[in-house]
């Protein structure tokens, strides 16, 4: 596969590209994007969050879990992260994990009526 285009520019540029390509809901073209921008910069967390979302959003949740757990190890407080890591296991139809990402993700976000 051809993957050029996809890996051309500068991290800025596959940054607004990847943007473009999520806004565009071109998920699939995102995550190609993104793919390769994460294995270039694995410590940053945009890039990371943006990459599991597109595969969220492509029905690709085993990968989007993946990426997400990865967010959640290095920065534990990160409540979207949980949110995101709860929604794809309800996908999954992991319920009992899902309930227990979802409640963190509320006390995080300061949202404890649910708790």
């Amino acid at each position: 596969m051809d993957t050029t285009y996809y890996d051309h520019g500068t991290p800025a540029e596959r940054w607004e590209r990847a943007r473009l390509f999520f806004d565009a809901k071109d998920y699939t073209a995102a995550a190609r994007v993104l793919d390769g921008l994460v294995a270039e910069v694995p410590e940053q967390t945009g890039p990371r969050l943006l990459l599991a979302r597109s595969y969220y959003h492509s029905a690709q949740l085993r990968r989007a879990e993946a990426e997400l757990r990865i967010v959640v190890e290095r920065d534990p407080v990160e409540h979207y992260a949980r949110l995101m890591l709860g929604r794809t296991l309800e996908r999954q139809g992991r319920q009992e994990e899902a309930d227990a990402q979802l409640r963190i993700a509320s006390a995080l976000a300061g949202d404890f009526a649910d708790l």
